[in-house]
């Protein structure tokens, strides 16, 4: 199965978890409080690998315009719906988020929640998301490096990060409001601005 196969199988039943559909309100506000401050007001967001979308329609619903891009035809499809139920003004295609169908220089911040682990190519992924950026723009992902053995580790997404940008803060993300539970594995933000 690839990676759209798998990933609309999962379409369904995704927003489960706690942190992925963050339909409780703790968790959500825990979200909120991570990623708002990191973003200037009204800012142009692209979400890559932005799944069911609920963190577009999070920053949507901040006042942010944010475009989401996904590789699963059913992922797009959710997280249209989910930004029409919320009233909010997000735009989803379907698409590779290693090579998302944006134009260069566009968007004041760059957002992805577990999405540069599982690219073929890290690196390359990150110089498109890169590239997608305005001068001074935002780089914050959200990734880790999970007890199943997968994942990328903080130092090593953030080696990726100086690879194209002077700056590259780590940020834990160890606390349960987050994830809705305790987490055992390695969690945490890559947030870079230059």
């Amino acid at each position: 199965m690839d990676a759209a196969g798998y990933w609309d199988a999962q379409a369904e039943s995704f927003d489960a978890e706690p942190d992925h559909g963050l339909t409780d309100a703790a968790v959500r506000a825990a979200w909120a409080r991570l990623l708002l401050p990191l973003l200037p007001l009204s800012a142009s967001v692209a979400d890559l690998g932005s799944g069911t979308g609920t963190l577009a329609v999070l920053l949507a619903g901040a006042g942010h315009v944010v475009s989401g891009v996904d590789v699963a035809p059913r992922m797009v499809a959710a997280a249209r719906a989910k930004a029409a139920s919320a009233g909010v003004a997000a735009c989803f295609v379907v698409g590779d988020a290693a090579a998302p169908p944006f134009a260069p220089g566009t968007f004041d911040a760059v957002l992805s929640r577990h999405v540069l682990w599982a690219m073929p190519d890290p690196g390359e992924a990150l110089a498109s998301w890169v590239a997608l950026l305005r001068p001074g723009g935002r780089l914050l992902l959200v990734d880790g490096r999970w007890s199943t053995g997968g994942g990328l580790s903080a130092a090593a997404v953030r080696d990726l990060v100086l690879r194209h940008r002077a700056e590259a803060d780590v940020v834990p993300l160890d606390y349960p409001a987050l994830w809705g539970r305790p987490v055992t594995d390695e969690r945490y933000l890559v947030a870079s601005t230059c």
